[in-house]
């Protein structure tokens, strides 16, 4: 009588906080970088003195800030590396980025409608912080291809959707289903539409001239005068657009939230994403 050898079976248990990219160290690290050029690209004008570069080539910085992007791939490629990505994960990165840039076209940033921001937060909640990262910033170059959107302003648009499916990624998940959890990624879609909104205002609110002193940059000033402008130039300029993004954003979670999660981990239960793999005995032959 002989024993048939053991044979590698994966097994999964469902669970409700798979996380389709985890997060290993170099991938923290990444991210971090990433998160650090991302911080000094948007808030330099408050924090740069006269005198400097940063002002001295002023109308050079969006060009020079493009630097993000290489960075933004080596993020990627850090969670390859780490084995948080893998073909499974990178199919699901795709075919959600390839949504997302399908949907951007069909608002096109008009009176602020963009219905983007529904799959970009669900997924970084579904999927894990890594996922939302990855899928904020691959979707928004990918779409900017699309729509012919490539110019200075990408970098920025890049960094700041990243950090909107990072941040649905870091929700706290203990305690939080059904109503509750919409409730919660309706709040966080609100608030993450407008701080967007207001972000990406600085890429060209320095550069911006013939403004009234009250929301004009200027260079070298007190940080909170700077600031005080930056928040009166928004709420004169990009407000009408912010608010109806935010709302679209909180009645699509409401409405569409659950059955988009309900899919969302269906399809990374079925692709059993973090299972581990164990040895089982096959049973005896003769």
């Amino acid at each position: 009588m002989t024993i048939a050898p053991e044979t590698p079976r994966v097994t999964s248990t469902p669970r409700s906080d798979v996380r389709a990219v985890r997060l290993g160290t170099t991938s923290r690290v990444a991210i971090a970088l990433a998160s650090a050029v991302g911080v000094i690209a948007f808030v330099w004008p408050f924090v740069a003195a006269p005198g400097s570069t940063a002002v001295a080539h002023a109308t050079d910085a969006p060009l020079l800030f493009a630097v993000v992007v290489p960075i933004l791939v080596v993020v990627v490629l850090a969670q390859v590396s780490d084995g948080g990505m893998d073909a499974k994960s990178i199919a699901m990165l795709g075919v959600l980025s390839a949504v997302i840039s399908a949907l951007r076209p069909l608002g096109g940033g008009t009176a602020g409608i963009e219905p983007i921001w529904v799959i970009l937060i669900l997924g970084g909640r579904a999927l894990g912080p890594g996922f939302g990262f990855s899928l904020g910033a691959i979707s928004l170059f990918a779409s900017a291809l699309i729509t012919g959107g490539v110019g200075p302003w990408l970098p920025f648009q890049m960094l700041a959707a990243a950090w909107v499916g990072l941040g649905a990624g870091l929700l706290p998940r203990r305690g939080w289903s059904g109503m509750r959890e919409l409730a919660m990624l309706a709040g966080y879609g609100a608030v993450a539409s407008l701080v967007y909104g207001f972000l990406m205002n600085l890429w060209f609110w320095p550069f911006t001239t013939n403004l009234p002193e009250q929301v004009a940059y200027i260079a070298g000033a007190p940080v909170t005068e700077n600031l005080l402008s930056w928040l009166r130039f928004c709420i004169m300029t990009s407000l009408g657009y912010d608010i109806p993004r935010a709302l679209l954003t909180v009645v699509l979670i409401l409405v569409a939230g659950r059955p988009i999660l309900i899919a969302l981990r269906r399809m990374s239960r079925k692709a059993a994403f973090e299972a581990p793999v164990r040895f089982e005995s096959a049973g005896n032959g003769s």
